[in-house]
């Protein structure tokens, strides 16, 4: 997708380093990467392709004025955090074992991304940044020649592309190379809520086109954003059937061992459930949590990985703020930006 390294969210403008392929850029305007020329010839990187980590140290700790305002490193540094260390996986191997989510912090906790063919859940407040961390995991993708889906179920698709043009991501020449297809679901979905159409329409139909989408376009991931609305309350018999559907959905989705999933879940504000129908987070392989916090009279959006399954993360809440046309952009962990208030206050 970036034809100049200034544009790719793997480059370190800074220490002119691609966090990708862990190696110094000498020119940016001329990347070192197979990602240009595959990208624009639509091709798939080949299967012992890899890229290297590179080693991320500490920060600097942070400071606060009297005012209240937090100084911020600025984002291309925001790389430097003290993580926990990588595990050990043969470098050939990384790419065939994770996709990467476009995030470099939360790739280096995870041990190099999200476990191929498995479900994940984001989850969080309204506003907390879950279509732009779903819609990076699909253009991270996008880069490496990985086809993939934006499932719209309750937003047009139409509307969704015009955000993230103005967001700074024009995504219409992905579309071109089939990079990206979005699938507008809401009229599918809109017949659970009708008690005559329910009699016509079975979750395997449903379960059908998306299956048939993946494989026509050979899709490697998947975005349903966001699973919710498949039901707005109703009978616990409603309640039922919705569960089964979404249970059904992920094993179907599984049973492909070819693309990966995230799904997203709104949290209303104050509440303690990770989903609305509360059989998502026992099917996801990982959840995502993001939500606000208030220090020192500033809100700052956190990331938490409450949950990944098969890679031993310290448990650790990471701040992090979302930069116009480079999406999530992680600053360091809550614990620092707390203890800097503190020394203040």
């Amino acid at each position: 997708m970036a034809k100049r390294c200034y544009n790719c969210i793997w480059f370190d403008s800074a220490r002119k380093i691609c966090k990708l392929l862990g190696r110094e850029v000498s020119d940016p305007d001329n990347p070192l990467c197979p990602l240009r020329s595959t990208f624009r010839e639509g091709k798939s990187l080949p299967a012992d392709y890899s890229p290297d980590i590179v080693s991320t140290q500490a920060p600097e700790p942070l400071s606060l004025t009297t005012s209240g305002k937090t100084s911020i490193p600025a984002a291309q540094n925001s790389s430097a955090l003290l993580l926990p260390k990588k595990p050990s996986i043969p470098r050939r191997k990384s790419l065939l074992i994770y996709a990467p989510t476009g995030i470099p912090e939360l790739d280096n906790v995870l041990g190099g991304g999200f476990l191929r063919g498995k479900t994940y859940l984001v989850a969080g407040e309204t506003g907390c940044g879950k279509t732009i961390f779903s819609m990076q995991f699909l253009l991270t993708g996008a880069t490496l020649g990985e086809p993939g889906i934006y499932l719209a179920i309750d937003e047009p698709s139409e509307h969704v592309k015009r955000g993230l043009r103005l967001f700074g991501w024009d995504v219409s020449e992905l579309e071109e190379r089939g990079l990206i297809l979005f699938l507008d679901m809401r009229t599918h979905f809109s017949k659970i809520y009708l008690r005559d159409e329910r009699r016509k329409i079975e979750p395997k139909y449903i379960i059908e086109s998306i299956v048939s989408n993946i494989k026509r376009i050979r899709a490697k991931r998947l975005v349903i954003d966001p699973i919710a609305p498949l039901i707005y309350g109703g009978s616990p018999s409603d309640i039922v059937y919705v569960r089964e559907f979404v249970r059904e959905i992920v094993f179907s989705l599984e049973r492909l061992g070819t693309v990966t999933t995230v799904m997203t879940s709104e949290i209303p504000t104050g509440s303690s459930q990770l989903s609305r129908f509360g059989v998502e987070e026992f099917l996801a392989s990982g959840i995502i949590v993001l939500s606000l916090e208030e220090i020192a009279g500033k809100i700052y959006r956190v990331m938490f990985i409450r949950k990944a399954r098969w890679a031993p993360v310290q448990p650790c809440k990471y701040v992090f703020e979302i930069k116009s046309g480079v999406g999530i952009v992680v600053l360091g962990p809550l614990e620092k930006f707390k203890r800097a208030a503190a020394n203040i206050y």
